[in-house]
């Protein structure tokens, strides 16, 4: 591992390197483990750079935003986790088109058009996300998602970056070829329309007001814990099934909203995932449906 730092030493500052670092500080569910080697780069040829040492040397490589989607195992991440945060977090606008860098959160892009009068990602204020991993995953809330008004993304797919039209991209409901594919958003673009600033502003507070109101934000979680199934709701069906307020641990069935798991107190990353199999045998049982996740599960 010391000759995979001693190469990232070579194209970054040493402060951009953090060994056996705890996950737990960089997942908004609070929990994981150290991981091994924990690099914060500022561009995306840092990114492709780190990328490719580790894979020369046989390194496993993990590449994160803030960790809003994201459990990391107790006994933590061997290897490398790459964080796309502050240091690639440039946002600006050319007409009415918002380009950000990944590391941006969405409620930061979403904030930025408002001011701009630029309407669009109203929808987005709320996601706890950045944008790297948002249009990864195509967030969405409220009937809105990214790819509604996405012009193309920079995508590092294969050791080669190169940028995508939203058409190339395979987006579908939480899903784009990229993520499929294992490649990074390095950044996007976004067609936006022109309005009036203090309309979008009470648009993002209706919709804010809404979530506040519905969902547990007083907790750490990871948002919603599972996908969608076709034709059902996942936060109805763990209700149906008797588990608001189920508790593995520190980890519960939030019961203010039966979709999310929520950390209520000195949860390890083994109860939330003990929980999500509780909440998903339940269910199978009960209704038929397997609930899928929707967090992405790393370490070990």
């Amino acid at each position: 591992m010391q000759a995979l730092v001693d190469v990232i030493k070579t194209f970054a500052r040493p402060d951009q390197i953090l060994l056996n670092e705890p996950m737990s500080r960089h997942t908004t569910f609070r929990v994981g483990g150290p991981a091994d080697v924990f690099f914060l780069p500022e561009t995306g040829g840092q990114v492709a750079r780190a990328l490719e040492a580790a894979r020369q040397r046989g390194v496993e490589a993990h590449v994160i935003g803030n960790g809003s989607n994201l459990i990391v195992r107790d006994g933590g991440v061997r290897g490398l986790v790459i964080c796309l945060g502050e240091g690639m977090s440039a946002i600006a606008r050319e007409g009415n088109t918002v380009t950000a860098q990944a590391g941006a959160t969405l409620a930061k892009v979403a904030a930025f058009a408002q001011a701009e009068g630029l309407s669009g990602l109203e929808f987005a204020s709320g996601i706890p996300g950045t944008l790297g991993g948002g249009c990864a995953m195509n967030a969405g809330a409220y009937g809105g998602q990214l790819s509604d008004c996405l012009i193309d993304a920079e995508v590092l797919l294969d050791g080669q970056t190169r940028w995508m039209a939203v058409d190339q991209l395979g987006m579908g409901y939480r899903t784009s070829l990229p993520l499929r594919q294992g490649g990074v958003v390095l950044s996007a673009r976004f067609e936006l329309k022109e309005d009036d600033p203090a309309a979008i502003l009470v648009r993002m507070k209706e919709l804010n007001a809404r979530r506040r109101d519905k969902q547990p934000l007083n907790y750490p979680s990871a948002g919603s814990t599972f996908k969608r199934p076709e034709g059902h709701f996942a936060g109805a069906l763990i209700e149906g099934a008797g588990l608001k307020g189920r508790r593995v641990g520190g980890a519960q069935v939030s019961e203010k909203h039966a979709g999310f798991i929520v950390n209520a107190g000195g949860a390890t990353a083994s109860d939330v995932l003990a929980l999500i199999r509780v909440v998903q045998d339940a269910v199978l049982a009960r209704d038929g449906v397997r609930l899928e996740t929707e967090v992405r599960v790393i370490g070990e």
